[in-house]
């Protein structure tokens, strides 16, 4: 039972009743609820501050096994990088090797991504390096994997190609040589005819009689038959495709037209002593890529190994060249 208050009265001399008003007690309880409640915000925010609550704790396991999983999966882009690395290297060294095909570029096998920031909405969080980083990778992997499949794309229709291409490489000799001592002068260092000098040979000489026939050594288009009385001579060049091209010089006479197809083994010409020429030869060059090699590389359809170690020796001889 709420107690009775009573205030004196020093009019009447007597203790008067005190009586509360509505308004008096909705101000009193509201205060005090008020309180109340700051004092359970203030307790709730501290508990909050030292204790997690579930749902905090539910979260934080759900951000560690997410942070796990992250782990995990660069553990499996870096196995895949190293599985798509050695493709890679496959690729270049051996199956564009076999293709006389060039290798893809390091610099666009490793092209990123310039430009604008991709990444841009991944950050500003408390795992954002890991998610950024797991991201970018994600896409040089799909990228390389791309270069990769573009580059098997091409291997595939090289093999479908390669019945031709075996018919268009350099792979006899340009003049039927069964008596190999007609070999005059090989690739290398040689002193020229005329100049009297140490000059690098690029390519072979084959002593011949005047008359003799000259033979494409593979199949291919004459891109280019000149008449000239200096240099190479009356000369003539066939592109076999796939990055060869033959030359023949210092001939008497052609058997062929610009433009013309040629087989392997057609008669093209006859060796003569035209130009910077000091007796009848063939000189002949096999060029790849535009780059002059070593016609010694590309007898292997027409002499036994026997003869090719021949043809090897007679060429290392250091000497006079013909041209």
């Amino acid at each position: 039972m709420a107690k009775i208050k009573y205030k004196y009265n020093p009019e009447s001399l007597k203790y008067d009743r005190i009586s509360t008003s509505f308004r008096t007690k909705a101000l009193i309880f509201l205060s005090y609820f008020s309180i109340i409640l700051v004092t359970a915000v203030l307790l709730n925010v501290i508990y909050s501050s030292i204790f997690d609550t579930p749902k905090e704790k539910k979260l934080i396991r759900e951000n560690n096994q997410l942070l796990f999983q992250y782990e995990i999966l660069n553990n499996k882009i870096v196995n895949l990088e190293n599985v798509l690395g050695d493709i890679e290297k496959r690729d270049d060294n051996i199956y564009r090797t076999i293709f006389n095909a060039e290798p893809i570029p390091k610099s666009i096998r490793d092209a990123g991504f310039g430009g604008v920031n991709k990444y841009e909405y991944l950050e500003g969080y408390d795992h954002s390096r890991i998610v950024t980083e797991t991201a970018k990778r994600l896409d040089q992997l799909t990228k390389a994997v791309y270069v990769q499949s573009k580059s098997f794309d091409e291997i595939i229709k090289l093999a479908k190609n390669r019945e031709d291409q075996l018919a268009s490489i350099p792979a006899i000799q340009p003049i039927s040589n069964r008596d190999l001592t007609r070999t005059a002068s090989g690739w290398g260092y040689r002193i020229h005819p005329i100049y009297k000098i140490r000059r690098f040979h690029y390519g072979m000489d084959f002593t011949a009689s005047t008359g003799t026939e000259v033979y494409a050594t593979g199949d291919g288009e004459v891109i280019l038959v000149e008449y000239s009385r200096r240099g190479y001579g009356n000369q003539i060049i066939i592109d076999h495709g796939y990055g060869y091209k033959t030359l023949y010089a210092h001939m008497s006479g052609f058997n062929v037209k610009l433009g013309q197809q040629v087989k392997r083994g057609d008669v093209i010409g006859f060796v003569g002593s035209t130009g910077l020429s000091t007796a009848p030869h063939l000189h002949y060059e096999v060029h790849l890529n535009n780059k002059k090699v070593n016609p010694i590389n590309y007898y292997f359809n027409d002499l036994t190994p026997e003869e090719y170690d021949r043809m090897i020796e007679l060429s290392m001889r250091s000497g006079q060249s013909f041209d």
